[in-house]
């Protein structure tokens, strides 16, 4: 299965319509947002072909989103917890370092998705894959700023060795 994951698009429409495009044409079953999206209009370009996910941000406009999202696709709230191709994905914004490095290191998940830094990481813990596709890009925190399509392959056991995660840039980020 291929699963699009994007977080930190700050109502950032270009940003948003990149990614939608990247995961229709990559083929994405499933699309995760990591949280703020931000306002309602922003979140409706992901209403395409492929299911879903969204996990509430720490911005104010967060808190409209849950009525607009469940149109289309689900919204989790805090958390997602997911399960696909076998594999256990917890998604969270990452407001809390602490919480995602617990996520991280608990072993239930396969994969910890989340965003909030706006930087890029993808490593891996143990047998964990943690994934922060980034975020748009701000002082401090330049970019830039990625849509991420994950092939979570097939199997009952996981080998985070071989799955295939490929980046595209949605926006260069600032000098």
């Amino acid at each position: 299965m291929r699963l699009g994951i994007v977080s930190d698009t700050h109502d950032d429409l270009d940003a948003v319509e990149t990614a939608v495009e990247i995961f229709e044409r990559e083929g994405c079953d499933a699309v995760v947002h990591c949280g703020d999206v931000v306002a309602p209009f922003s979140a409706t370009p992901f209403d395409a072909d492929f299911d879903f996910h969204a996990v509430r941000g720490n911005n104010d406009g967060e808190w409209a989103l849950d009525g607009t999202v469940d149109d289309f696709g689900t919204y989790h709230g805090e958390t997602a917890e997911l399960t696909v191709d076998g594999r256990e994905i917890v998604a969270y914004h990452g407001t809390s370092g602490a919480v995602v490095d617990a996520l991280v290191e608990c072993g239930r998940y396969d994969y910890v998705l989340h965003g909030h830094t706006h930087q890029f990481v993808h490593e891996t813990y143990e047998d964990t894959v943690r994934i922060n596709p980034g975020g748009v890009p701000f002082e401090g925190v330049p970019g830039p700023h990625y849509a991420v399509v994950l092939d979570t392959g097939t199997g009952e056991v996981v080998d985070t060795g071989t799955d295939d995660v490929e980046r595209f840039t949605l926006s260069a980020g600032i000098e």
